[in-house]
């Protein structure tokens, strides 16, 4: 039981618990004890991709934290609350946002972008927690950060339709339905946020889902009662992707039995593949991720297997 399992996070489930959910699987399925990590945390209040790190796999769960994601949120115009979403009190109030201004905010914030991170929020400052620094009243000075909106897009009809004959530009919009592919660190409740207040507007979050997460989509996630199911029946590992799927976009490098014994000793190789990162393997076994530059190839991540 080396690899990941994807989950289906359901509202109002933290990323914390979707590991204890899978450990307790695991556990009542019999398969015994596995170290289990997430691979990137997704907001209570959000749906979607949680990447589950089991055995061996917890050591690439870093890589899921550097990786794109894919979300699909609602923004409710005409107020802004104090968390950026539905939970909290609203702070500001302002008109609700013509179609055209909300167009011209999401080709405004396509590309790279600086962006505030929520003043709730997990990050640190001055070695608290930013929301543990709002929810005592305080307001949290956060450093802007760069980030990559690598695409943005309506799912609105309404806000799709600008551009053919008879559109109203001028009408006022009360949401936006939209799908971003973002770089890490993106904030969506920030770039809600953003999008509403260069529209003329104010704006918050009120429904958000992650549909990828790095390679990990929709298609291969699975709910809670879908992994309860599975511990129950003992057939959890037809749902478990194996190591190598999160590390899809490396390519392969393929062993002797030699060379695989020197990296297991943390030894390294000589070689003459282009500098880059690649998967190395014995026959089928996963033996490391490494590191190939200037003619060496040393071991980044080992894997006992």
């Amino acid at each position: 039981m080396h690899g990941w399992i994807i989950l289906d996070k359901p509202l109002g489930l933290g990323s914390t618990q979707g590991v204890s959910a899978v450990k307790r699987a695991l556990r009542e399925g019999g398969y015994g004890k596995y170290k289990v990590g997430h691979g990137g945390t997704l907001d209570p209040l959000a749906t979607g991709v949680l990447p589950i790190a089991v055995g061996e796999a917890t050591k690439l769960a870093g890589r899921m934290l550097d990786s794109d994601k894919v979300y699909e949120f609602t923004i409710t115009f005409g107020a802004e609350t104090d968390t950026l979403d539905a939970e909290g009190k609203v702070v500001r109030e302002a008109l609700l946002p013509s179609r055209g201004h909300v167009w011209d905010a999401i080709r405004h914030f396509t590309g790279p972008i600086t962006q505030v991170p929520p003043a709730y929020s997990a990050l640190k400052v001055d070695g608290q927690r930013a929301y543990d620094l709002a929810r005592a009243g305080e307001v949290p000075t956060l450093a802007t950060r760069d980030v990559v909106i690598h695409n943005l897009q309506s799912t609105n009809r309404l806000i799709n339709g600008i551009g053919k004959t008879g559109t109203d530009m001028s009408e006022v919009l009360t949401h936006a339905d939209l799908r971003a592919h973002v770089s890490k660190g993106t904030y969506i409740r920030s770039l809600a946020r953003d999008i509403a207040n260069h529209a003329g507007s104010a704006g918050y979050v009120t429904t958000l889902r992650r549909i990828k997460a790095g390679p990990f989509d929709t298609l291969s996630a699975i709910s809670l009662d879908k992994l309860a199911e599975l511990a129950k029946a003992r057939t959890l590992e037809q749902h478990l992707l194996p190591l190598r799927a999160g590390l899809d976009d490396i390519p392969a490098l393929s062993l002797t039995p030699d060379q695989a014994g020197l990296l297991r000793q943390g030894r390294v190789l000589a070689g003459t593949h282009a500098d880059g990162q690649y998967f190395a393997l014995l026959g089928e076994v996963p033996v490391a991720l490494v590191e190939a530059q200037s003619g060496e190839i040393r071991v980044v991540r080992g894997f006992n297997l």
